[in-house]
């Protein structure tokens, strides 16, 4: 017989083929584990034993899943369709809440869930691959007792389980070039995950204005129709009888196909605002057409086809529209701040927004860049404030950052470079906003609050703003009055950045309530894996609450991460008015064993 392989025997000699299939990937961890194995290591055994000898186990044989592998106090198991995959989680956490809402002692460990359909590798019992990488890293940007599923999950789901699920916009995963839309599942009565706080009753003078669509037919002009998007919220900010949710929020619906009253309901507003730009040579076409959340009906529509020149003009006569079909009350002043404003060099405006939009997701490149812009939009036209704010804060990035080579004559130049934009503008939020932080920086304090009080005068709507004064006011070791204006920032900003948890956690550190700052401190990690800041302040919660071993791991990360980490840097730039403060991050490093400079 000839020695020939058959058609399905590998050739002799050849390297074995790597084996691949498509599964649907589950991944579970529990809530605090290392906290609740330092308190007490017997009765958190126990209840782990319990979790999967009755439920985990059980149900995984219900719906024809395979354990993979357990991790301790997780586990990876597989299953042939993303249905039966999301009905397990589904039945789990349903049966952990049923269960641990009988008894004020909790019978059950709480767990985060990950889910994803992908490309696995087989290597006898064990997967691997990207399948596999996607399941973990959403896992950890599930809420506490929550399921977090990737967009390939959602789209073979979402006809044929009756759930409620929730659009988490697109993740950075680690090691994964494409970023991952995301989606919450929301289980029976539990809050929604990215909003903090619930709306108990829509305010009927309330707006959330959609990204505009780019008609132009090139998407390099998207910058474009997201700045008058922007500058149109910015105005609306300044009303302070009219709730505006913010940029942020509004934008996670960028290019798709949604339902207006779902919106609403999302962002917690009565009225919804939708158009479209379109720009060819020195003219532009604008639409825009305002819409009732409740009823889906329209309240007012209307095109205006002008020329370049007239785009401010566009902006107030749609701002004021909206005021009065509204029948928003205007306080003294605030008309005429929303209709003064320079004419500006279109390509100087042009230039402001290429480098907004830059800023947004500042690097050090992009920080550069857009520094570029700004200056050159200066040259052109010296009278135009926003690119004097955008400015200042691309040197406030520099500085925090530490990527000028030398950072007080950058801090200086910001300050300096705010001072004039609120010169051209003195009714110009942004401007005073700029100084304020500028000033924070410098640690001139109780200066910085002043010119901050003014810009919250001015934009009474804007959450930046909002955001800003609540983590000046950590650092004024006014952690109640923080807390306050951060849950207004939430409330206009309810799908808010995940920096916003930081400060958050910060607040509730500073005022010694751990418990509370450490799940907001694992949440940016888990959403922001390159988070070198986040790490330290848990590590010294950890060590607050005793918890030394996980404390030493994250203090680990901190230098996988930046591996330029530097106390004596954060101690140095860092504008705590009570020294005392600092030291209390420093005294949660020392408790967990920990450098301390």
């Amino acid at each position: 017989m000839n020695d020939t392989a058959s058609p399905t025997s590998p050739v002799r000699g050849s390297p074995a083929r790597t084996q691949r299939r498509l599964a649907a990937i589950l991944v579970t961890d529990v809530v605090g584990y290392s906290r609740l194995m330092h308190s007490d290591e017997a009765l958190t055994l126990e209840r782990l034993r319990r979790l999967r000898s009755e439920l985990l186990d059980p149900k995984l044989a219900e719906y024809s899943g395979r354990m993979v592998k357990s991790t301790g106090d997780g586990m990876i198991a597989e299953f042939h369709s993303a249905v039966d995959a999301v009905q397990y989680a589904v039945d789990v956490q349903r049966a952990i809440k049923d269960s641990n809402r009988l008894t004020e002692t909790p019978g059950y460990l709480t767990l985060r869930v990950g889910i994803n359909v992908g490309d696995v590798v087989v290597e006898g019992d064990d997967l691997f691959g990207d399948g596999v990488n996607v399941a973990a890293r959403i896992e950890g940007i599930a809420q506490d007792g929550g399921i977090c599923i990737s967009g390939t999950v959602h789209d073979q789901v979402k006809d044929k389980l009756d759930l409620d699920f929730e659009d988490r916009g697109l993740r950075n995963v680690k090691n994964i070039a494409e970023p991952v839309r995301t989606f919450s599942i929301r289980i029976d009565d539990e809050p929604r995950a990215w909003f903090p706080m619930a709306v108990e009753q829509v305010e009927s003078a309330s707006i959330a204005v959609l990204p505009f669509d780019n008609m132009s037919g090139d998407a390099e002009q998207d910058y474009f129709s997201d700045g008058i998007t922007e500058d149109i919220i910015t105005d609306l900010s300044k009303i302070s009888s009219l709730l505006v949710i913010a940029r942020n929020s509004s934008f996670t619906y960028k290019g798709r196909a949604v339902d207006v009253k779902q919106v609403a309901r999302e962002l917690g507003v009565r009225h919804v605002l939708e158009g479209s730009v379109r720009r060819a040579g020195n003219r532009v076409r604008i639409t825009a057409q305002l819409i009732d959340g409740a009823t889906g009906g329209h309240v007012w529509a209307e095109r205006y086809d002008r020329v370049l020149e007239d785009i401010f003009a566009i902006q107030d006569e749609i701002t004021l529209t909206i005021v009065n079909e509204l029948k928003v009350h205007l306080k003294l002043g605030e008309k005429d701040r929303l209709s003064q404003r320079h004419q500006p060099n279109i390509e100087a405006y042009d230039l402001t927004l290429r480098g907004r939009d830059l800023i947004f997701s500042a690097t050090k490149e992009r920080q550069q860049e857009a520094t570029r812009m700004f200056e050159r939009a200066i040259e052109l036209d010296p009278y135009l404030t926003f690119p004097r704010s955008g400015l200042a804060f691309a040197h406030i990035l520099a500085y925090v950052n530490n990527w000028s080579a030398d950072p007080q004559a950058t801090l200086e130049l910001a300050r300096r470079t705010a001072e004039k934009a609120l010169e051209l503008g003195p009714d110009d939020a942004l401007a005073h906003r700029a100084l304020a932080v500028a000033l924070l920086w410098e640690r001139r304090m109780e200066d910085a609050c002043a010119v901050l009080a003014k810009a919250v005068e001015l934009a009474p709507g804007d959450a930046e703003t909002h955001v800003t004064r609540g983590n000046m006011l950590v650092y004024m070791h006014e952690p109640d009055l923080a807390i306050e204006s951060l849950e207004k920032a939430f409330r206009l900003n309810p799908r808010f950045p995940d920096m916003w948890l930081y400060f958050m956690a910060h607040a509730y550190f500073m005022k010694g309530e751990y418990e509370r700052a450490e799940p907001l401190l694992r949440e940016r990690i888990a959403k922001t894996p390159e988070t070198d800041i986040a790490r330290v302040l848990l590590a010294s919660t950890l060590g607050h609450l005793g918890d030394k071993a996980e404390a030493k791991r994250l203090w680990d990360e901190v230098f996988i991460v930046n591996p330029h980490y530097s106390l004596e840097h954060r101690s140095r730039i860092l504008p705590y008015k009570d020294p005392a403060d600092w030291e209390r991050v420093l005294d949660g490093l020392a408790k967990a064993g920990l450098p301390t400079h």
